[in-house]
């Protein structure tokens, strides 16, 4: 899971700076659909923990998302500082080091994971540990700079957070977080490839084999089309559960009317020398509100069931 980055404003107080920079390596934006699926993940399974409990895991998810994206950040220095999206983070502008960000990622891991088994479970604490190591040996140390499929491998890191927190509750892996990881699984590439096309340059100038850069924009926006397609098509999978009903229907058929729809826009775009291409940042930022609503109207649905 993704963002792009505003221009950071750092305070002048050299303490004040130093915490909001270890809080940017965390890359809190991106956490917030991580602890958002989660609790979706933990209140949608059909038991239930001790409500300080709840809590907890939701710290030991951050923590472990914290860590990753920390670790992210001290492998990728030297891209960082060249690419306009992220030459605002904490390390290229020297705020943080490099030393200190992957201490800081290491004792942030090591603490999510005393924290998630203390909370829930061995099967939980194992998930979480397992995404973890996959964002950054799998996807950050070797699928980035390898291959153009860096994005649709790699997101199953982003995708396994409503797993763990279903597993907290209920130490078991079942349907319905199954069909909610492969729903985040399928939305990482398009999600990220409009980025991509947005910042097509960025990622050209780096040498990162996004797709854009691999293939071409054009073949690039087709696969936006057909992984959405494929979305829209496990979005409806949850239905097949009991604890969720008609209301969600509704609310997923909505959105992916808006989706599809943007999809087909982004597709028929055209680029402009020198000039980013703003249908790609629009699709991205859509993709956001698109996941966060399709999770918000499985949470609500159940609730209103219950």
């Amino acid at each position: 899971m993704n963002n792009t980055p505003s221009a950071v404003t750092y305070s002048e107080n050299i303490f004040v700076k130093k915490l909001q920079g270890y809080f940017y390596l965390m890359k809190p934006r991106v956490m917030i659909l991580v602890i958002f699926t989660a609790f979706v993940g933990m209140m949608l399974a059909p038991e239930t923990i001790m409500p300080i409990n709840y809590f907890y895991v939701l710290l030991a998810v951050t923590l472990g998302a914290g860590s990753s994206a920390a670790i992210n950040m001290w492998f990728d220095e030297d891209i960082d500082k060249s690419m306009e999206r992220t030459k605002t983070r904490p390390i290229p502008l020297g705020i943080i080091s490099k030393n200190e960000a992957l201490i800081f990622g290491i004792l942030t891991g090591i603490l999510s994971l005393f924290v998630m088994y203390y909370a829930s479970n061995a099967l939980a604490t194992g998930l979480l540990l397992f995404t973890i190591l996959f964002y950054v040996v799998i996807y950050t140390f070797w699928l980035k700079r390898s291959t153009s499929l860096n994005i649709v491998i790699g997101g199953a890191a982003g995708a396994i957070p409503p797993i763990i927190g279903w597993a907290a509750v209920i130490p078991e892996i079942s349907y319905l977080p199954i069909v909610m990881f492969l729903i985040i699984f399928f939305w990482t590439p398009p999600h990220f490839w409009a980025l991509s096309v947005y910042r097509f340059n960025d990622y050209e100038k780096v040498k990162v084999p996004m797709l854009p850069n691999v293939k071409s924009i054009a073949d690039t926006k087709n696969q936006i089309v057909y992984y959405t397609i494929l979305l829209i098509i496990l979005s409806y999978t949850p239905l097949y559960s009991n604890l969720i009903g008609y209301l969600y229907l509704i609310i997923v058929s909505i959105l992916n009317f808006v989706l599809i729809r943007s999809a087909f826009k982004l597709k028929k775009s055209v680029e402009v020398k020198d000039q980013p291409n703003a249908e790609g940042l629009r699709f991205f930022a859509l993709t956001i509100f698109y996941l966060f609503s399709l999770f918000s109207a499985l949470l609500i649905d159940n609730l209103i069931l219950l």
